[in-house]
């Protein structure tokens, strides 16, 4: 499926994010997060029945920091499904 955005993967900084978010699949077990504007904030990954937040960010120079970026305190935030409304609104709501 191609998203109808341009992913990125660089550095955003703290604070509030472009929502809502939108949702990738990546295979049966992982989605990939994005804010509006196209950004990954991190994945949804299908652990032990119920889909799990990672956070994910980048250093300044594109290195990837696996539970840090904008939604770090989110990381690990358990859903039922990957439904990108309730995403959306519980991971941008905690802010």
């Amino acid at each position: 499926m191609t998203p109808p955005f341009t992913p990125t993967f660089t550095h955003v900084p703290p604070g509030r994010v472009a929502g809502p978010l939108q949702l990738v699949p990546v295979n049966a077990a992982v989605v990939s997060v994005h804010t509006a504007d196209g950004a990954h904030v991190g994945s949804l990954k299908l652990v032990g029945g119920a889909w799990k937040f990672k956070a994910m960010g980048y250093d300044a120079a594109g290195r990837m920091e696996p539970g840090h970026g904008p939604l770090t305190e989110q990381h690990n935030m358990a859903f039922a499904a990957p439904d990108a409304a309730e995403v959306s609104a519980r991971l941008l709501g905690a802010l």
